[in-house]
């Protein structure tokens, strides 16, 4: 059987540590999941699978008539280090290339999926990572890092780092086996705006993420 050339896969763990139940709870009239799962029924994917240990989540799968993967409790736990996690999400998604998805990623547009989806099919990475620009004096352990102590520049003329945010991923399978991680060797690093960067680890993330999306996706009328 031949591998379906692309998947989405949204990942969703039942425990969360800050914000409970984050996934499934109410975030601008639904839960962040099925807010996801609406999105990326709007993109090129061969098959979307929730990958999740949340009964709750795979309720709503089957709901959207979506596919799901059980996950094995251990890959859902804390003990699970990103790099297993990685490698356990390829191994258990039949497909060349696979779109991670992440729900606590709500801001991401439908128009960078697209773009995204584009310019990786496009080119011979093999991997696509969305990253935010980290332009900000910093120090550590008792030095600045990204600048000297006798010339302090302008914020604007800093070297410019960039950050994954992991919100938007798309991978080879292959890739993502063999260096257990998102990031292959020949990542090709997607600029997303500060808006769509916003990740949601707290309950504050959450509030302030609610409040960003009503105020860009809300029709006209409601504001």
């Amino acid at each position: 059987k031949a591998m379906k050339k692309l998947v989405a896969v949204i990942p969703v763990r039942a425990g969360s540590q800050r914000v409970k139940d984050k996934n499934i709870r109410a975030f601008a009239g639904k839960s962040l999941l099925e807010h996801k799962i609406e999105t990326v029924k709007q993109l090129p994917v061969e098959d979307i699978i929730v990958n999740t240990d949340s009964e709750e989540a795979i309720e709503i799968a089957k709901r959207e008539g979506i596919s799901y993967h059980r996950r094995e409790p251990y890959y859902a736990s804390s003990e699970c280090s990103n790099s297993e996690f990685h490698h356990y999400l390829a191994q258990v998604t039949p497909a060349e290339n696979i779109l991670v998805a992440q729900v606590t990623a709500p801001l991401i547009k439908k128009e960078s999926y697209l773009q995204a989806i584009d310019e990786f099919m496009q080119s011979d990475c093999d991997s696509l990572m969305s990253v935010r620009v980290l332009k900000e004096f910093i120090w550590y352990q008792g030095e600045p890092l990204n600048y000297s102590r006798d010339h302090m520049p302008n914020s604007q003329d800093l070297p410019e780092y960039v950050v994954p945010t992991f919100g938007l991923v798309i991978v080879k399978r292959d890739a993502m086996l063999e260096n257990r991680s998102y990031i292959g060797k020949n990542p090709l690093f997607y600029k997303i705006t500060q808006e769509e960067a916003i990740d949601i680890d707290t309950q504050l993330d959450f509030e302030f993420a609610e409040f960003m999306y009503q105020k860009t996706f809300s029709p006209l009328e409601n504001i």
